[in-house]
């Protein structure tokens, strides 16, 4: 691959309704490179990528393609020069077929001019075949897991003959397992001369696969940098992100328990599964820990009554919950955030106020607010949260993945439960945002709320917890405490194993 400049862009700047997001940015995607941009939440990179594809116009700047100004760049534009978007949110037909979606839009057609479904069968097959994917073409996108899905998304724009492929944050949501296949497609498409345009908050991905990395700070580049035979300097990297070191992001300060304000007592997901049984103090985070399909969510789920449980009941401050429902679990003192906020947590289409405003309005029957009258009452938590760079108005989907996640946060700090459950907290936000967000939990612990708190991420879940419980299969394999917390302890309790 020779590295010329397949797209390019000069001082490109956004503003929105006298915002400016973005300010006299310069970037270029080479042929045969990936090319990665690192930022905050609200750095500006969705902005960037938007600009790039043509979903919005600039404020200021030019766009070039194969050294040809673009004066007007648009969707369809885009899309005919082979510039693809893979973004977040799920743009596929969950009732169509694997290979239905790849093929949308342009269908193969027998001689007679009729849709051949046999033909895009084969030929997603062949795709499927090529990228060393374990997917059935026939198989319906709406029965797939998350990391599949997002690999159909991948099979889709490469079927486009994509010269310019730009991918938002498509690992956010996967095991470490799936993003590394993930990983693995993004050079294999490098290789076969794509200019590849990676978004994501995972370092350690971008040490694995960029070439080059951009940073993005407050809408402004602040630095570039090229492997060049040699590795990132992820520390310097990290700092340029944030503004400051990364030691001085997150410590956890010690505070006063309570008494036990949590029971939680012989619960059984099903008729064979074992009891769990735990206590949660006023003022203490209980973690959670346990390999992928170790019964964490599952549990949490039960407990809050989002599914069926056997057996077994949970009470808060002396009374028994009653989680026959999670509207019914919500009037009895719990908040459950769930670890998908996109599917599970938000109503994407509404605005910030409307989610903001949605659980208080569930645990409150009847109760009605005007516009103003809701303003009032969500602008605390809109600003305690650090909900940045949108207004109550803007929808959810418009957001970054950190502010959604404080969004959904947000609503739940609404109502003031004294059980709150956490699932994956920080799952697919930036580095600043998680610490923001640790302050937060860490801040409802001290106000004397018991938190349950799962999370896969090994130093958030040692560096806020209190004690931890150990899953597998669906039991409790340990409970670790005290300076016996660390990660060789965890591993061994979840693998039943010494280490």
């Amino acid at each position: 691959m020779n590295g010329k400049a397949l797209i390019e862009a000069r001082g490109l700047s956004k503003a929105y309704a006298g915002n400016l997001v973005l300010q006299d940015v310069d970037f270029t995607a080479r042929v045969g490179e990936v090319h990665c941009i690192v930022g905050e939440n609200g750095a500006g990179k969705s902005t960037l990528i938007k600009l790039l594809a043509g979903a919005v116009a600039p404020t200021a700047g030019e766009i070039f393609f194969d050294g040809e100004p673009v004066p007007r760049l648009d969707p369809r534009q885009s899309a005919a020069l082979g510039i693809q978007v893979i973004y977040q949110e799920n743009i596929l037909a969950n009732s169509m077929s694997i290979a239905e979606n790849i093929y949308t839009g342009r269908e193969p057609k027998t001689p007679g001019g009729w849709y051949d479904g046999g033909a895009a069968v084969r030929s997603a097959g062949a795709l499927i075949l090529e990228y060393g994917l374990a997917l059935d073409p026939e198989a319906i996108v709406g029965r797939l897991s998350a990391a599949e899905r997002q690999f159909v998304k991948i099979l889709k724009a490469m079927a486009k003959d994509s010269r310019v492929l730009i991918m938002d944050e498509p690992t956010s949501m996967f095991s470490s397992r799936d993003s590394q296949k993930v990983l693995d497609i993004v050079l294999k498409i490098r290789d076969k001369g794509v200019a590849v345009v990676y978004i994501s908050h995972h370092l350690q991905e971008i040490a694995q696969i960029a070439d080059r990395v951009t940073v993005l700070r407050d809408g402004r580049k602040v630095s570039e940098y090229a492997r060049d035979g040699g590795g990132f300097d992820l520390g310097r990297m990290t700092q340029d992100m944030v503004g400051r070191p990364v030691d001085k992001f997150y410590v956890k300060e010690p505070h006063a328990k309570g008494d036990v304000a949590v029971r939680v007592r012989g619960l059984r997901l099903h008729r064979d599964s074992p009891e769990i049984s735990f206590d949660i103090r006023r003022g203490e985070i209980l973690g959670v820990a346990g390999m992928v399909g170790s019964g964490r969510t599952e549990m949490a789920r039960a407990i809050f009554g989002a599914d069926r449980r056997y057996s077994g009941g949970v009470e808060v401050l002396g009374r028994q919950a009653d989680l026959s429902s999670p509207r019914r679990s919500i009037r009895s003192d719990l908040a459950f955030v769930s670890e998908d906020r996109q599917r599970q947590g938000l109503a994407l289409d509404m605005s910030v106020l409307e989610n903001l405003l949605q659980v208080s309005m569930n645990k409150t029957p009847g109760l009605l607010f005007s516009g103003k009258k809701s303003w009032k009452l969500a602008r605390p938590r809109f600003e305690q949260v650090g909900v940045r760079g949108c207004g109550p108005l803007t929808p959810a989907r418009q957001l970054s993945g950190g502010n959604q996640q404080k969004v959904v946060l947000g609503k739940w700090l609404m109502v003031d439960s004294q059980f709150m459950i956490f699932d994956e907290p920080t799952r697919g936000i930036d580095v600043n945002a998680k610490s923001e967000i640790y302050g937060i939990i860490v801040g409802l612990a001290k106000a004397g709320k018991s938190i349950l708190m799962i999370s896969s991420d090994m130093p958030e879940l040692i560096a806020l917890s209190d004690r931890i419980l150990v899953m597998r299969k669906g039991r409790v394999t340990g409970e670790i405490q005290g300076e016996d917390i660390s990660e060789q302890e965890i591993i061994k309790k979840a693998l039943e194993v010494e280490v």
